[in-house]
């Protein structure tokens, strides 16, 4: 019997990779006689300790083996986390992404910012327009495509900090309450 199809991978896997608190971000299934190879993308918030991913391919392996879908035939298992090039597609890919730089297509253009806080179903991006910084939310629903782009040099503290905020080098956690307006000056401020 071949590889199973990818909705019966996903069903097979839902509830493990969530259990161990794991996010099953894609499956990929290629059935193709002696080289068919299934490939499972996983991702959780705090993100992945590359050590962890064996464990969980040896859980998912055993998982296939106590079923009969997989027949005799061989296959190669491949458990991997997301690339940079991947789209944000979901809320919390947009979370996770926060701090790194983005680019933005909405159905009217496209533009390049940073990714701040998520806040229900929109996200502050900071851009940079004739070398001033200043935000602009952004509803999920209108994004046609957004993709984190890679960066060479670090970015300043200012926008960082109109991002959300840093801890160490990385963004800070998720934090919904706090949003940073450029646009609105500071109460008693003359400028």
């Amino acid at each position: 019997m071949p590889v199973p199809s990818k909705e019966r991978v996903v069903e097979l896997l839902a509830d493990l990779v969530r259990d161990r608190g794991y996010d099953l971000e894609d499956v990929n299934v290629v059935a193709a006689g002696k080289h068919s190879a299934v490939r499972i993308m996983v991702d959780r918030e705090e993100g992945i300790d590359l050590d962890a991913l064996p464990e969980l391919s040896r859980e998912i392996s055993d998982a296939f083996d106590a079923v009969t879908d997989f027949g005799e035939a061989p296959y190669t298992l491949e458990v991997t986390t997301p690339g940079i090039d991947r789209p944000l597609t979901e809320a919390r890919h947009w979370r996770r992404a926060r701090g790194r730089k983005v680019r933005v297509e909405l159905a009217d253009g496209k533009f390049d910012g940073r990714v701040g806080v998520l806040d229900g179903d929109s996200v502050t991006v900071v851009v940079k327009e004739k070398g001033i910084l200043s935000t602009r939310s952004v509803a999920l629903a209108d994004v046609v495509k957004a993709v984190v782009q890679v960066e060479f040099s670090r970015p300043s503290a200012e926008e960082m900090d109109l991002a959300g905020g840093v801890v160490g080098s990385r963004p800070s956690p998720a934090n919904t309450d706090e949003i940073v307006d450029v646009e609105a000056p500071e109460e008693g401020s003359d400028k």
